[in-house]
């Protein structure tokens, strides 16, 4: 075929992905509508229809096209669908250029209205409020492990973990200068100097490192104050005017960060999912105590993915444990395993059962 013919497909194929487009867009809304004619879109948003969606299209996907392009066409997809009535309302610790705000976009698509917010407890806040229908927080980085402030939060809150995202993080060093020799400071969250530590005592260890409450505002007095310099997301370094001076500064190649999806409902199970528990036992010091807590994850060959103990705040030397394991709560040996350890503890929660991260 010639270039005009090639052409003159391509054309008829974009004419026929335009007609399906609106196609499932008309159904979408009719959906919601049929379910919900108060219009609000938080109430017919089902995570756990998204994670299967997005797992049949890769299950279908034989290329060219890879399958990370794939998942971020149908996450575009189902989020201009979801917002024609009203787009949902995401909280995530801002400002604009975070990770956060980028775990934010991954997980909901662009069509969403993003709430940048000052501190992780104002995330929790606006979703246990409903001034927000989702928050979306940081849990933990693959090299520097649990954000404890995050993990802290959920004691003394409502909210339920309704999803998860994976994100591959790059982080570069930027600032107004023209070249490393114009830094004095460098100011970044402590995550993100803790990510990078091995380049920095190697490429400025005379320089002093200055924690923030985040990249972004890291990278705003990158742009405000002379010879600080800032370690960001690219996103940040065009948002705040600043020269990228070195790229993918970070110690470990496969560098990613987890979030949490937060929200007020429960979920249905959607085949793939993961469960967080929340727990605690009087007699935690007693010889094997955290070994029967576990056992009956053991004998109902239920995989535990990651766990963690926090003072309990209740009183002095007193933990509490936060397990993930593999599973939905009401898959039925979940839910005989979870009974089993409810019988065991003096304090047990089930934060959330949500899909498992896709890509």
């Amino acid at each position: 075929m010639d270039l005009t013919e090639l052409r003159s497909k391509i054309d008829a194929i974009d004419e026929q992905l335009q007609t399906l487009l609106n196609e499932r867009a008309r159904l979408a809304r009719h959906t919601g509508i049929s379910k919900h004619q108060d219009g609000h879109t938080v109430d017919y948003y089902r995570p756990e229809r998204e994670a299967e969606v997005l797992r049949g299209a890769l299950a279908r996907n034989r290329g060219p096209l890879p399958d990370e392009v794939i998942v971020r066409v149908f996450r575009e997809i189902m989020s201009a669908c979801l917002a024609q009535q009203e787009p949902l309302k995401v909280a995530y610790l801002g400002p604009e250029g975070t990770f956060t705000q980028a775990a934010v976009l991954k997980h909901f698509g662009h069509s969403v209205r993003a709430l940048s917010l000052g501190t992780v407890d104002e995330v929790f806040q606006e979703v246990e409020s409903g001034s927000a229908d989702f928050g979306v927080v940081a849990i933990e980085n693959s090299s520097e492990g649990t954000i404890i402030n995050t993990l802290d939060r959920f004691l003394a809150s409502s909210v339920h973990i309704c999803g998860e995202v994976e994100l591959r993080i790059h982080h570069h060093l930027m600032g107004k200068m023209e070249s490393l020799q114009g830094i004095v400071r460098i100011c970044s969250h402590s995550q993100a100097l803790g990510q990078c530590r091995l380049w920095l005592n190697e490429h400025l260890p005379d320089v002093e490192r200055v924690a923030v409450a985040s990249n972004a505002e890291g990278a705003r007095r990158a742009r405000d104050e002379k010879g600080t310099a800032a370690i960001a997301g690219e996103t940040a370094a065009d948002v705040y005017g600043l020269n990228v001076l070195a790229r993918d500064i970070e110690d470990h190649e496969d560098n990613t960060t987890r979030f949490l999806v937060l929200g007020r409902k429960v979920l249905a199970s959607s085949g793939a999912d993961r469960t967080t528990l929340l727990m605690a036992v009087d007699d935690a010091e007693a010889p094997g105590a955290l070994h029967r807590l576990l056992e009956p994850l053991a004998q109902h060959g239920i995989s535990m993915s990651r766990i963690e103990s926090r003072p309990s705040r209740r009183r002095k030397w007193t933990y509490v444990f936060f397990v993930d394991i593999e599973g939905h709560a009401d898959d039925p040996h979940v839910h005989a395993a979870l009974q089993a350890v409810k019988q065991r503890t003096s304090l047990f929660r089930v934060l959330g059962s949500y899909p498992r991260a896709v890509l």
